[in-house]
This record gives structure tokens, sequence and C-alpha cells, in this order.
């Protein structure tokens, strides 16, 4: 099967979870059937669409790890092949020209309110060739008598009396394309052969069908997919958290988390819940997504990301530590920090669910000298316990730099001051790290090194 699939966002915002997730089924769909995934930037509304809100879709796909086949299609710049369409309808008799002003559909529907009608409006037009020299739209001639069935991937058969869909516009009165007819001449034209989308736009399907039949076009597989809902059921809203991809981003979830997660929205295969990319790709299949409306839960989004983090290589986790540091001070590590930073993160990643946990952990490393003790911390750099780290300091000088070594002299020492190893490893971690928590403190001094190890309880001890 010769699929090609396209995600269609519209630039007026960021790049929406569900946007996210609708993007990735369709990716995962062409990518399992070796099929191509094309980008449509539906960009029409020129009043709300802005160049800052089509690159922070671009840069979510590609940070989300979601390439696109060919170029990214600007709905706009096809403006002119739509109309066309619009024109040559009309003189093939599936389309017309309405002269009807709003004034006059508008008395139209109150009219017909007033009777106890729905306000469908019913153009005189519709079979007239006489109009005058004037402005007019162009109406598609829908059907007013049977049926329009779209037999949908996830949906099932859906099916819409046809004297409740009115003679929908095409072309607006100042020649500007509607969305229904721009998105099908865009996808007839991009080849698309399933479009998968929210169900939000399950009616528009029935609208869009009857224009692709009215072209004599292929109808496409239509497969509309739940609504993600937040914790309490409802339509996922600002009130349940972050909406933007760009917000997860900055909160240090991976990608590969991202799209395990997302792909658990509403898809399934079998009880798994934590699956590579390749797995996702290999499994994917329309019959997977289910009917009723996913719900988002950031626990289950954070513990699904501390289990990427502890599987993932760690050249991987690394480099994305790297990128998510960038991303919050403007700068990645530098060289000697990031030699410290790997070697580091085996005893790290253990504990955390997100990057920025890893970040915050990484603090002892990716700070700058002197340390200033948190408020918490500095009470435990009492003089009786400065001056046992001055007395260890001397047995740490010719200590073998291993953390197992670091722990048993430290421990040595200990036994010989007749003190409990927590009466010197506290101050010890507040004096490399400024904190009372870190990771273990023997290999905090492996990370560091002796130099820096050294210098760090010297600024401490003055």
């Amino acid at each position: 099967m010769n699929v090609v699939t396209r995600f269609a966002p519209s630039p007026t915002g960021f790049l929406h979870i569900g946007g996210a997730r609708t993007a990735l089924f369709n990716w995962l769909f062409a990518r399992h059937h070796g099929g191509r995934f094309l980008l449509r930037i539906e960009d029409t509304d020129r009043a709300r669409s802005t160049p800052e809100a089509t690159q922070a879709i671009l840069d979510g796909l590609r940070w989300l790890g979601l390439d696109w086949d060919g170029e990214a299609v600007s709905q706009f710049a096809r403006a002119a092949r739509h109309a066309e369409v619009a024109h040559a309808m009309v003189e093939a008799g599936t389309a017309y020209r309405c002269y009807a002003t709003r004034e006059e559909i508008e008395a139209f529907r109150e009219a017909e309110r007033a009777a106890g009608r729905p306000p469908l409006f019913r153009s005189p037009w519709r079979e007239r060739t006489d109009g005058p020299d004037a402005p007019y739209a162009i109406r598609l001639k829908a059907p007013r008598e049977g049926e329009t069935v779209v037999e949908d991937a996830v949906q099932g058969r859906v099916a819409w009396k046809n004297d409740t869909l009115d003679d929908l516009i095409l072309l607006r009165s100042d020649g500007v394309p509607t969305y229904m007819l721009a998105v099908v001449v865009d996808d007839h034209d991009m080849g698309i052969t399933h479009v998968i989308r929210g169900d939000d736009h399950l009616t528009n399907a029935a609208r869009q069908t009857l224009i692709y039949r009215a072209l004599g076009w292929q109808v496409p597989v239509f497969a509309h997919i739940p609504l993600i809902h937040g914790p309490d059921g409802t339509k996922l809203s600002k009130r349940h958290g972050a909406l933007g991809l760009d917000a997860y981003r900055a909160m240090g979830f991976p990608p590969e988390a991202m799209r395990n997660y997302l792909a658990r929205l509403g898809w399934s295969h079998g009880d798994d819940e934590f699956f590579t990319t390749e797995q996702a790709i290999a499994w994917y299949s329309l019959e997977g997504i289910g009917r009723a409306p996913a719900r988002f839960d950031l626990a289950k989004l954070e513990h699904l990301s501390g289990m990427h983090i502890r599987a993932m290589a760690p050249e991987r986790l690394l480099e994305l530590l790297e990128e998510h540091v960038a991303l919050q001070r403007g700068q990645r590590p530098d060289p000697r920090r990031r030699e410290m930073l790997a070697r580091a993160l085996p005893a790290m990643r253990a504990r955390a669910r997100t990057l920025s946990e890893l970040a915050d952990m990484a603090q002892f490393i990716l700070g700058e000298r002197p340390f200033q003790p948190e408020p918490s911390a500095a009470r435990h750099l009492t003089p009786e316990a400065l001056e046992l780290l001055r007395r260890l300091t001397e047995r740490l000088r010719n200590a073998s730099w291993t953390a197992e070594d670091l722990e048993a002299e430290t421990r040595a020492f200990a036994d010989a001051e007749e003190i409990k190893l927590g009466a010197i490893a506290q101050p010890l971690r507040v004096a490399l790290t400024g904190r009372t928590v870190s990771p273990p403190i023997f290999d905090v001094m492996a990370t560091l090194g002796r130099e820096e190890t050294l210098a760090r309880i010297a600024d401490a001890t003055g």
C-alpha cells in the first residue's frame, strides 16, 4: 500500500500537545508502511498566522524527532490553485455562483428559525445562470436527498442526512478560498491517502467527501481520533497545565519519552506501556486506536520519562542533558564540565525522572566556584566541622581517587576522630555542592577529581 499521510497545523500559536500527537500518529502510520509523511502549514488566516508560530511548529516537530518528506507546503501560497478548482466546478455544474448578500442570508435564516426549521440557507441562485454584474461566492451544489456516509477507520460507519447539509461556500465573494475547499484540493494534489486527525473534524469529513465526489476524486481513508482529556475527563485545557509541546521540552522530558507517552494516548499495543520508537513503528496500526478519549496524566509521563532516562545509551543521555542545559542557561557545558557530567550520569540517572532533575542533581558540576551554600546547608559548616574538613584534607591529598577508596579513607578518618561518618560526610557534602542533598558524596568527589575537590574544601574552610 502506497501510504501518504500529512500533518496540517495552523500557525496561530504554539504546537499544541494534541497536535503533536496527531503528527505522531500520522508519522508512525506512514513509517510503518514505508510511506511518506508530509507537512502542510495551513496559513490562510493571515490575521492570525505568524512566522514565529510556523517556526515553533517546525522546531517542535524536529525536537520530537518527526521528520517529514520534502518541503513544507504553504496553503496560502496555493490560493490560485484553489480558486481555479472552484471555477472549474462551476463550469462542470457541480458548483454555482451565489449572489446573495449577507443581509439576505441572515434574513432567510431568521425566517427558518421562526418557522421552527433548521436555519440552513437555501440559495435562490442554485439553478440560475442569469447573475448580475456583482460580487458572488461559489457554492457547492450539494445533494439534497439521500445520505453521505464516511467509513471511518476509527469511528466506524458515520452517516449524515443530506438534507441537513447546506451548499457550503467554496470561494468567498472576495476571491478567498474556504478551508473546506483548500483542504480537499491540497490533500488531493499532495496524494494524501489517509487523513488522520482529531474527531472534532468528523463533521468536516462529510462536507469534504461531498467536494471529493463532486470533483470525481478518490476520497482518502479518514481516521478521526478522540481528543485528549484532562485527568477530570474534560477536554484538555490550560487549567490542566501546559498545552504547548515547548513547555514539556523546557520541563526536561526527553523526546523519546514524549513519543512513547503520546503514542499511548489513544493507541495501544496489548498491555505495552514502555516501548522504543522502532517498536512503535513496527506495531502501529489504525486498529489500535480506541474510540474513547485519552486522559493526560503527568505522573504517568514522568514515570515513563524516568524509564527512558535509565534505558538510554549514555552518549544519547549526555547529549540530551547538554541540550537541556543550553536551553536553560544559554550555553552548553564546557569540555571540562562535560567530562564530569559523563562520569556522574551513571549514579544520577537512577533517580531522575526528567532532564531538569538531572541538571539539578548536576548543579555541583554546572555551578561556579566558590559555592554559596544554601541557608539550610550552611548551618552544617560549624567551626568544628570546618576544622574536621581541614584535617581530612591532609588525608585525602594522597588518596587513590576512586569512590570506593575515598569512602574507605573517610571512614578511617571518622574512626580515628571517634566521630560518626555523618559528622564529616554532611559538612563535606555542603562544601562540595552547597546543598544537604546530592548524589552519593563519594561519587561526587570521584566526579570532581582530586584538584577540584580539594579546591572546594579550601574555599569552604578559608
